[in-house]
């Protein structure tokens, strides 16, 4: 259907060329006052087939073909279309190059070796016809009276004259050609151009995508900052050290109390200690003053514990990042503990000796009643 469609175009192309041949052919008739030979007539007539093998690759027929098949063409850009589609913001369109899409869908509408070479192939074959023609019509020279060299020489010119209609013939053609070759690529880029206008508003232009990445960039370069922003808050990091601060002068009260505590108990035992060893020593009960030892080694031993409970319970609030702080404190409070332990071995050897003066005393008293 297109090449029918096309043939009008065809015949546009080659109705010089034929009409030429048919001057030629009026020639070698003799209906015209012109001297063609049949050799001459028979090469013009095949650079006439071959040029008529070409036209169907020239531009010009090629664009009635692009036209005649612009529906089938059409749904499958709109395929094309969809199928590149993409959404920016609340539109969608395509990213298709329109232009790119074209030239491949038309690649094969022609034959782009022979269009190189057309425009140069008919005057090389009119060259080459013209040189046949003249070999062909090159008399012998082999007269041997004037009259009869006479006669060849003017068969040679009446030849060579013949021999440049094919010169002349390949020369037309390649002007012919070359004419609507511009002339069909000239309406190849309209058709182009006006397939892209019509679809020029369901694609994204470069300008666009552009645009878009460019925001892209700078939306991503907020969030980054924000991001850093958050990150490094001044604000967050100052109300986390005034809490870090707090929790360090709440902790440390603590203890101070906890320390007071256990010294105002250690003083309350050593004090109570130091009147039972009076008491000891000025009693005349002995055994009242063993059980008044015996309760105050007992606070002793709770108020110990109490300093080893306060002690536990001191390591656990205090915070990792604190201990190199209390290194030395809990040094001090070892050292608090072993002279506590030497004090705490001092008074049960003394208990022990009180023990010993007891039993003594009670196997003098003993002895006594027994001498009475």
């Amino acid at each position: 259907m297109s090449t029918f469609k096309c043939s009008a175009n065809y015949v546009v192309i080659s109705v010089i060329p034929v009409l030429f041949f048919a001057l030629m052919l009026a020639g070698y008739l003799n209906l015209i006052p012109l001297n063609i030979p049949v050799y001459t007539l028979a090469y013009i007539g095949f650079i006439l087939f071959v040029f008529l093998l070409f036209i169907k690759h020239n531009a010009n027929y090629t664009v009635c073909k692009m036209r005649a098949s612009y529906p089938a063409m059409n749904l499958q850009l709109k395929s094309e279309l969809q199928s590149k589609s993409l959404t920016l913001g609340d539109k969608s369109r395509s990213i298709l190059d329109v232009e790119d899409f074209l030239n491949d869908y038309y690649a094969d509408i022609r034959n782009d070796n022979f269009v190189s070479v057309a425009s140069s192939v008919f005057p090389m074959m009119g060259i080459l016809g013209t040189f046949v023609a003249m070999a062909i019509s090159m008399p012998n020279f082999t007269a041997t009276s004037t009259d009869t060299l006479d006669s060849e020489i003017s068969l040679l010119l009446s030849g060579v004259g013949s021999a440049f209609f094919a010169s002349i013939y390949g020369i037309l053609l390649s002007l012919i050609w070359t004419y609507f070759e511009k002339s069909g690529l000239s309406k190849i880029d309209h058709y182009f151009e006006s397939t892209q206008k019509l679809f020029a508003s369901s694609i994204w232009s470069s300008d666009e995508l552009l645009i878009h990445k460019h925001a892209q960039r700078d939306i991503q370069d907020d969030r980054f900052i924000h991001a850093l922003k958050e990150t490094f808050d001044l604000d967050f990091v100052k109300t986390l050290s005034e809490q870090h601060m707090q929790s360090f002068k709440e902790i440390i009260h603590e203890s101070n109390q906890s320390f007071s505590l256990i010294s105002n108990n250690l003083q309350e035992v050593s004090a109570d200690l130091k009147n039972t060893l009076s008491t000891i020593d000025n009693s005349t009960n002995a055994i009242a003053a063993r059980n008044q030892i015996e309760q105050q080694l007992e606070e002793f031993t709770l108020a110990t514990g109490s300093l080893e409970k306060s002690t536990k319970m001191f390591s656990a609030q205090m915070d990792a990042s604190l201990n190199r702080t209390f290194e030395k404190i809990d040094g001090e409070i070892g050292d608090i503990v072993m002279k506590l332990a030497d004090f705490a071995t001092h008074v049960s050897l003394e208990s022990q000796e009180v023990q010993e003066s007891i039993k003594k005393y009670h196997e003098a008293v003993a002895d006594q009643v027994k001498a009475k």
